[in-house]
Order: structure tokens, then sequence, then C-alpha cells
């Protein structure tokens, strides 16, 4: 055999067998995804510092799979870029937050030192942010990258809607079986947290991501059997936010039930193989019909919600006037309208880059007139939270992510595919639900929230593989 046809046969065979190993590659890091998903939910949400070390540990050695797969596929994401920019650029600037900007001499009890003079209130914890905004952005790349089928996106929302039903059951088994001091997890209290969360408001907020995929996809339009067992779902989501005892998770919910409807009519729209229904759609679209959709929707949840809360959720809205009330005696200062307050006043002190991603609860008591008894750790208020730790330069770069998921999240519910719409109405429910929860709370500063708030953008903003094939696709 000649020297050419051997070397024709090694070029052949190398490839066939390249493409063979991407997929291999490929199937690896989208099931290692949907694993991390469900594991990362188990330890309290992912709280604790060194469980978030591991999850960005991960993270970074499905990186190194990633690389070579995509050495070998020459393709190393198919879509996402404009909405991965902004989460690229945040990191970026978060980074810059650390460096060093001078030195500034002192002394301390005779001793002379010379410490570094950063942006950031706390360097240490601003790169600690840095690398899980890293770790959830290449996850939202691999996501963009591995789930980019009709069919692995099906796969991907039936785990984010398993996890938040398997917590749900969790919670609602933990509120009415546990008398001691643990059940399941060594940290869980029977009077503290709901589900495997320390805090209730943590647990609401991944109830709201997974109610929002379910009803999402009930309200889409796919096929009556699969309706049902998106409805099973929804019922112990709906259950366990009602009676976890959230405030904002109830005041989110009723967001996510008004955005469902005023999104309804676009939703139902009808491509070319759906002309002999077009006068049910557009009756279903006309404004009374969605009124009294609304109506009736938001009565029946405000309905069950009062049966179900019962006397813990008059509890829970009475605590509400008491925090939001007038001022207090005590001057502890935590109440939600003076930790805003503090939020601003430290905003006004650092307009232009902020204190430094993380650096919050370092830098607050400097701008926290109370007592000093108890100092707050967050803002209660992400989008304050960010205009305080970022400035006005993170805050631009939030807003230019959002504008890049609206304008994604538009166009995808626009498409004539009947999947795609229903997934990316899903989606949004869940994004509008965190969206508004995030005005009192903090729930995205947990892993497992995070994780699944990056899964909704992907859904919402990606565009599936053949999806002028599937036009008609009425699954």
């Amino acid at each position: 055999m000649s020297q050419a046809t051997t070397a024709k046969l090694v070029t052949g065979d190398r490839v066939t067998l390249e493409p063979r190993v991407a997929r291999i590659l490929g199937s690896i890091v989208f099931i290692s995804l949907l694993g991390l998903i469900a594991f990362t939910a188990i330890p309290y949400g992912t709280a604790h510092a060194w469980w978030k070390a591991l999850f960005v540990a991960i993270v970074f050695a499905l990186t190194i799979i990633w690389l070579i797969e995509g050495f070998l596929s020459n393709s190393w994401i198919a879509d996402g870029w404009p909405v991965v920019l902004p989460a690229l650029a945040l990191a970026f600037f978060s980074l810059l937050q650390t460096l060093p900007t001078g030195k500034r001499g002192g002394s301390l009890a005779s001793i002379n030192y010379s410490p570094w003079n950063t942006i950031s209130a706390d360097p240490y914890q601003t790169r600690f942010f840095v690398l899980q905004l890293l770790a959830l952005t290449l996850t939202g790349i691999f996501l963009f990258r591995y789930a980019s089928t009709q069919r692995r996106l099906r796969i991907l929302m039936n785990v984010v809607i398993g996890v938040a039903v398997a917590s749900a059951i969790f919670g609602i088994l933990r509120q009415t079986m546990q008398h001691g001091t643990a059940f399941g997890l060594p940290f869980t209290s029977a009077e503290m947290g709901y589900g495997q969360f320390i805090n209730r408001n943590h647990f609401a907020f991944l109830m709201e991501m997974g109610f929002g995929l379910s009803l999402g996809m009930i309200l889409g339009g796919v096929k009556r059997d699969k309706a049902l067992i998106y409805f099973a779902a929804l019922l112990p989501l709906w259950t366990a936010l009602v009676v976890c005892g959230s405030r904002g998770g109830l005041v989110a919910m009723l967001a996510q039930v008004i955005v469902a409807v005023l999104l309804f009519g676009l939703v139902m729209r009808t491509g070319k193989g759906d002309e002999p229904s077009s006068k049910v759609i557009k009756l279903a679209r006309s404004l009374p019909v969605r009124l009294i959709l609304l109506l009736v929707l938001v009565l029946g949840i405000l309905f069950g919600t009062l049966w179900l809360g019962g006397d813990r959720l008059a509890a829970r809205l009475e605590d509400s006037r008491n925090e939001f009330g007038g001022d207090s005696t005590d001057r502890l200062g935590v109440k939600r309208q003076d930790v805003w307050r503090t939020t601003l006043r430290m905003f006004a002190a650092h307009p232009i880059l902020g204190v430094g991603m993380n650096g919050y609860w370092i830098a607050v008591p400097t701008y926290h007139n109370a007592s000093g008894t108890m100092t707050p750790q967050e803002a209660h208020n992400d989008y304050l939270e960010l205009l305080a730790s970022g400035g006005i330069v993170g805050f631009a770069i939030g807003i230019w992510f959002a504008a890049q998921v609206f304008r994604a999240t538009r166009e995808n519910l626009r498409s004539p595919n009947r999947f795609r719409r229903a997934a990316c109405f899903g989606a949004a429910i869940g994004i509008a639900g965190v969206a508004v929860h995030s005005l009192v709370d903090f729930g995205l500063h947990m892993i497992i929230n995070a994780l699944v708030f990056t899964t909704l953008i992907v859904i919402a903003t990606s565009t599936p593989q053949c999806e002028s094939k599937l036009a008609t696709d009425h699954d």
C-alpha cells in the first residue's frame, strides 16, 4: 500500500472519529448540567461558601470538556452572544473593582502598614462573585450550545420542573411531619426556612420559576396528555408557594398570572398550518376574553390562597404592616424601608463605580444610621444592591442585559413554532416572577436560584435547531 493511500485512510478515520467523539463529549456536558441542577438544589440551595466553590469547580471542569468538544467540532456556541456579553462585561467590571488603585500608608498601635486601596470594600468577596458569575455565564453558554434542539430543550425544562416539584414535596412533608431539629438535612429547623432552604423567601423563588414554566406549557397549547402532566406538577408548586409563607412570593405569583394573561394572546397566534382555528384564536386574543380570563385566574388564586394559607398567611401579612409601618423606637434599622434608605445613602457616596460586587455587607455599617445591634447583610432589593455595589456603570450593564433578554424573548414569543412559543412563554412567566420578587428579596444570591434563572434565560432567548421544520409541531 502506498504512503498516499495510507495517509488518505488515516485522514478518513480521523474525519469520521472526530465528530463521534465531539458528540459524546457534548452529551457528557449536557447530562452533567442536568445533574448539576438537581445536585445544586440539595445542600440548602448551595448557600454555603464551600458548596459554592464546589459548584464553580465543577463548571470549570466542564469547561475543559467544552473546549475539547469545540476544537473537534469547530463550534463552541450556537447563539446567545447578545445575552452572554453583558454578563461577561459585568464580570470584567467586577474584576476591575478589585484592582489596587494605589497604596495608602497608615499606622495602628505603632505598627506601620500599607494596605491596598481598591474600589471594592471587600476585594476577596468581589473576586468570589466574579468566579460565581463566570461559572453561571459558562453554564448559560453550555446550555445555548448543547440544549439547541427541541428534544433537549424539553428535557431541560422537565428537569427544572422536576427539581422544583421535588423541593415543593419535601417542603410540604417537612411542614407536616417535622418535629425535631433536623429533617433530612442537619440544619433544617422546624421554626426556620422551608423545604431545603434556610430562608422561606429563597424557597419561593424556586417555586415561582417552576410555577411559571408549568403554567406556560399548559396555556401554551401542548397536547392534552402533556398538559395534564404539567398541571399535576403545578399543584404542589402552587401549594408550597402558598403555605411557605413568603409574602413576596405571593405578590410575585399574582404578577405571574397577570403577565401570563397579557402574553396569552400573543402566544396563541397561529402559523400557516393553523388557519382553520383562526376565529377561535382571534376570540382568545380579544381584550374582553383576556380580561375575563385574568379576573377568573386572579379570583381563583386569591380564593385558593386564602383557603389554603389561613391563619399563617394572615400573620405574615400583619408582619408586613409592621415592617413597612412607622418608625421603630429601638433603632435597629433592619426594616426594609430603613435598609433601602441606607442603600441609597451608600449609592450617593459611590455613584459611579459602587462599593464593589458582594462588598455591600462590609460597606453598609458606615451608612447604617441605627443602634448597631443588628446590621443588614443585603439590601433586600437586588436592583438597589446592584446600584450600590456597581454604581451607575454596573446598573447600566444590568439594563443592557435586561434589554437583550427582552428583545430575544419578544422574538421567540412570535415564533411560528408552537413548542418554541410555549417554552418561551413559560420561561418569561418565571422570569417575571423573579423580577417582581427581587424588588423585596435577594433570592438570586442562592446558587440554585441563580442557576435555574440562567436556565430560564436560555429557554426564553435561544432558538432550537430546525425550527422551520417544526413550525406546525403541536407538542
